[in-house]
């Protein structure tokens, strides 16, 4: 059960300052930026662990609290914002 907490903790923070940080503005309310933050962990835990061999990237992916953990999700997240604004934009 605690886990599941720290999951949607972690989602929420990563979500939300990826949401901060990154330029333009995304739609959404908190429960996409809760999933995008959890998903952006994974995603950043795993490309940092696959790249990097950092064992914070792995925190990140198992929803382990660190700076380094928070980092790697919202790095994460970022990415997966910019994917979703390729993936969804309109040709003019």
């Amino acid at each position: 059960m605690t886990n599941i907490i720290a999951w949607l903790v972690l989602g929420l923070i990563a979500g939300a300052l990826a949401k901060l940080f990154y330029p333009g503005t995304q739609g959404g309310g908190i429960l996409s930026t809760i999933v995008l933050g959890i998903l952006g962990a994974v995603v950043g835990g795993y490309l940092g662990q696959t790249l990097l061999g950092s064992s914070s990237a792995a925190a990140a992916s198992v929803g382990a609290f660190s700076l380094g953990s928070i980092l790697f999700a919202v790095l994460g997240a970022m990415l997966l914002i910019f994917l979703w604004g390729v993936l969804t934009r309109r040709a003019v």
